[in-house]
This record gives structure tokens, sequence and C-alpha cells, in this order.
């Protein structure tokens, strides 16, 4: 086990209530902040940053579909539900600033259906929706507040 990931899995264990769940920020530091590291910043243009990144996903279904179908998300050990906790958590706790004045939060629904569509190229994929979110959006800033 690397230094890192110990470090953080203790982190994780010191957010946790004894004889309880781990809250979302102890998911997340397990399962996430690995490689996308405790405050969200991973290790660009190979780990992504999710700070203020996230939220130009949410211009469409497939952005949407992407934040739970790429490989540590769609295989991360939890359930649908915790999941979609840990997403929706990404999502107000590192874009809350860039997040669409109409944004709705992932359901457990929709993540249970998308996590079991596999994403065969993620790099290819994400560069696809980032650039399509580029594009103006009718109303406002592309994938940002209006």
């Amino acid at each position: 086990m690397s230094t890192r990931v110990a470090v953080l899995l203790i982190l994780a264990l010191a957010f946790a209530a004894p004889g309880s769940d781990a809250d979302v920020r102890s998911d997340y530091l397990l399962h996430c902040g690995g490689c996308h590291l405790p405050d969200g910043r991973g290790a660009p243009p190979k780990v992504p940053d999710f700070r203020n990144e996230l939220s130009r996903l949410l211009t469409s279904q497939q952005g949407r579909n992407y934040l739970v179908q790429v490989p540590g998300a769609s295989q991360a050990p939890v359930t649908d539900e915790r999941l979609t906790d840990i997403v929706n958590w990404l999502l107000t706790e590192y874009n809350a600033e860039t997040l669409p004045t109409d944004f709705q939060p992932l359901s457990i629904d929709e993540v249970a259906n998308a996590r079991r569509q596999v994403l065969v190229d993620p790099i290819k994929t994400r560069k696809r929706l980032l650039q399509a979110s580029r594009q103006p959006v009718s109303g406002g800033a592309p994938g940002g507040r209006q």
C-alpha cells in the first residue's frame, strides 16, 4: 500500500463516526482521493481536476452519464446510492460556483443505469464532451451560472 493511500485511509476513518457508515467525504477520500487528491485537484492532464470542471459535463445527458461511467467511479466498491452521493457531493463541493442555475443532482436511477454502460475510451469521451460544452448555450454562459 502506498503512503498516500495509507494516509487517505487513515483520514477517511477519522472522518467516519464510530458504528456508522462513512460519510460522503470519507467515501471520496477512500475511492477517489488517491488519484484526484483530497482537494480535488488531480494531476492534469492524466488525472482530471474536479475543481470547477465537472459542471461543464452537466450540459448533456452523455456528460452526466460520463461522471459515473469513468472506471474509477463505475468500478468503485460502493452501492449505486453511495456513488450517487459521492458524485453529487463532488459537484456541489468542488463546482458550486460553476453549476448551472437549473442544476439537478444526479438520481440513483440515473447513476445505476449509466454505471452499467461500459465507457470504452474515457479520455476521448471526456475531450469530446468538454469540447461540446464550450458551444454556446442559450440563456447563459456555457456550463456556468447565468
